[in-house]
């Protein structure tokens, strides 16, 4: 990896993409940021510190999507169709939705990627590539190799393993794939339509009591959270490595266990106001168990999280509740 690269980050303008930017300029690369804003938005890099301009499109449409890219060397692909476990897996409609909008969006990044010869992509990949079924038990710990045994989680997760394999056959394309578990952090998506736990949770102790502290299920699920700037470190671990080694697909995650109700516990305490939580068993709640091995992530690129949960959630409720009362103040 050059001290000086021309990279294209898809997805910069959303949650991992802003933190991601901010990463890659500080170190001194030159950045084109792709985005439809339809999740992200501009806000997002000013407020990491960040002035850079964004090429905004949608990246469905092939001809766009060549253009946006032209020039880069190296392009992270991290834009794709994301929500809540009720916005991607709430009925047929929206699996299909997921699968069909990640599958065009996929296709047209990489088939540019080859039209401009971009030598390296990092693809933004998920836990949900991991047989569904086994995610359905309690304590399971996800190996790079079990997605070989294949039964994605719905049509997002068929949509990231089938993203997969095309990266695996397009030729002189080095790539590196990053299953992602759970990243949480400055820039979250706020939105109560589309937000996950832990940003749907921070969103209505900050409400509270104009809005009830529900919690999906009975908070017995088991998450591993990966906080933001460990995520990133990863990333860029992942790139340095594909540049001089070439391919590798990798775990990026944490392997501190938290149950839902335990979240729900530090959210209220973080909010310093008395809370009674309401569990609603009837709403959709995803997978039991889902913990990944970090132990290739820790052999191959040296790389292992530093920031505990605990910490972290501070952050991000912190910002979080700094950036709801500045967009209620703009509304």
């Amino acid at each position: 990896m050059s001290a000086m690269t021309s990279v294209a980050v898809t997805g910069g303008a959303g949650f991992l993409g802003s933190n991601l930017v901010k990463r890659l300029l500080h170190d001194g690369h030159s950045v084109s940021v792709v985005d439809d804003l339809s999740s992200g938005s501009v806000e997002n890099m000013r407020g990491l510190g960040v002035d850079i301009d964004c090429i905004v499109g949608d990246l469905k449409n092939y001809e766009f999507a060549k253009e946006s890219l032209r020039g880069a060397q190296a392009v992270f692909h991290l834009a794709a169709e994301v929500g809540s476990v009720a916005y991607l897996h709430g009925s047929d409609a929206r699996e299909l939705a997921a699968l069909q909008s990640n599958l065009v969006i996929d296709a047209n990044v990489f088939r540019a990627c080859l039209e401009n010869k971009v030598r390296t992509i990092v693809y933004a990949s998920s836990v949900s590539v991991y047989p569904f079924d086994q995610q359905l038990g309690a304590h399971v710990r996800f190996r790079e190799e079990d997605s070989e045994r294949v039964n994605p989680e719905g049509g997002y997760g068929w949509a990231k393993y089938i993203g997969e394999k095309q990266l695996a056959l397009m030729p002189d394309t080095s790539f590196g794939i990053a299953r992602i578990f759970h990243a949480y952090g400055e820039n979250l998506y706020l939105r109560p339509d589309r937000s996950q736990v832990i940003a749907s949770l921070i969103g209505k102790a900050v409400r509270y009591p104009k809005e009830d502290f529900v919690v999906w299920g009975d908070g017995s699920q088991r998450r591993c959270f990966i906080y933001v700037e460990d995520a990133i470190d990863a990333l860029m671990r992942l790139w340095a490595h594909v540049e001089k080694r070439g391919s590798l697909t990798v775990n990026v995650g944490s392997t501190e266990e938290v149950t839902v109700r335990q979240l729900a516990s530090m959210v209220i305490a973080l909010s310093g106001k008395r809370i009674e939580p309401k569990y609603d068993a009837s709403k959709p709640t995803g997978a039991l168990s889902r913990m990944p091995s970090l132990d290739r992530a820790r052999e191959v690129l040296g790389w292992s999280p530093t920031t505990s949960f605990s910490e972290g959630l501070r952050k991000t409720y912190a910002w979080a509740e700094k950036r709801l009362a500045t967009d209620s103040e703009s509304s």
